[in-house]
């Protein structure tokens, strides 16, 4: 304080003021600054860096201590909840993805809960989910479908398309097949929407010896992993909040998001802080060592 003063005041005015003596205060500027307030101003821009990247706003102290130390930087993580309280840094809230369930068809008949009878999954590709999400833009809605692995929280297949046609939902399904990364006998998890039951959907799933299984009616919350990743991209995305200045805007977001960022680069606790691609090739690999 007694710096931002000085230009306008006398120095022992100032001291005498805040009850400081003059010669306490020259003995303190001229004092070195300690090894604990320089480490605090590195991880503080080490920090802040994290947080001005567009995807990384989310994280909070838990994923950011993580991230600090992968860069290098060695802190506890109430330290870096102290620091990012006191210099403002705020993990940017994750809204409530409110599920819009697409569309059913009455008169197909739905897939039994298959998802709702097997344990959490123990390996990569044996347990998917699938699930659409509305993208707006002002020159009109887009969609997006997606197809995760419950093990890895990886999205596998993904698709984006200007209508809900059951071609959103096999695209996402063939992009996914192409990864290598399903199991033979793997379960598909949606709910009951017209695009899920569509002819073109199932015989694509019995194509590649896939088993379909369904939310029950008016259910959609066992699809909890496609509704978190949706919430996720919702925040991490600044601009999915509000409507994309173009389709193509939107579609190159999406694309980066996904693909340089939420499958390579974000960290889920839930896979011990580190990224879906990281949490597959680790699995991948121990199981190769395994059968060697």
């Amino acid at each position: 304080m007694i710096d931002a003063m000085r230009k306008n005041y006398k120095i022992t005015e100032l001291c005498d003021a805040l009850g400081v003596s003059p010669s306490g205060y020259h003995a303190a500027i001229k004092r070195p600054e300690s090894r604990r307030t320089t480490e605090n101003a590195l991880l503080l821009e080490a920090m802040t860096s994290v947080h001005e990247h567009r995807h990384t706003r989310s994280y909070g102290s838990p994923r950011m201590t993580v991230e600090l130390r992968d860069r290098g930087y060695r802190a506890s993580e109430n330290r870096v909840a102290r620091l990012m309280r006191r210099s403002g840094l705020r993990a940017r809230p994750r809204r409530p993805y409110r599920p819009k369930t697409t569309r059913p068809d009455h008169a197909a008949h739905p897939s039994p809960n298959l998802l709702a009878e097997v344990g959490p999954p123990v390996s990569p590709g044996a347990q998917l989910v699938s699930d659409i999400t509305y993208i707006p833009t002002k020159e009109g809605w887009l969609y997006l479908a997606v197809v995760i692995d419950l093990f890895s929280r990886a999205i596998l297949g993904w698709k984006i398309a200007d209508s809900l046609h059951s071609q959103i939902v096999t695209g996402a399904l063939l992009n996914a097949l192409r990864t290598g990364h399903i199991a033979a006998g793997a379960i598909f998890h949606s709910d009951r929407g017209c695009q899920y039951t569509a002819s073109s959907t199932r015989d694509l799933l019995h194509k590649h010896g896939l088993l379909q299984s369904m939310s029950a009616a008016g259910y959609c919350y066992d699809n909890a992993f496609a509704e978190s990743a949706f919430a996720s991209l919702k925040a991490e995305l600044p601009d999915a909040e509000q409507p994309f200045p173009s389709k193509q805007a939107a579609r190159l977001a999406i694309f980066d998001y996904i693909e340089t960022f939420y499958n390579r680069r974000r960290r889920h606790t839930s896979l011990g802080s580190i990224s879906p691609f990281d949490y597959l090739q680790i699995n991948f690999t121990t199981k190769n060592k395994n059968l060697n």
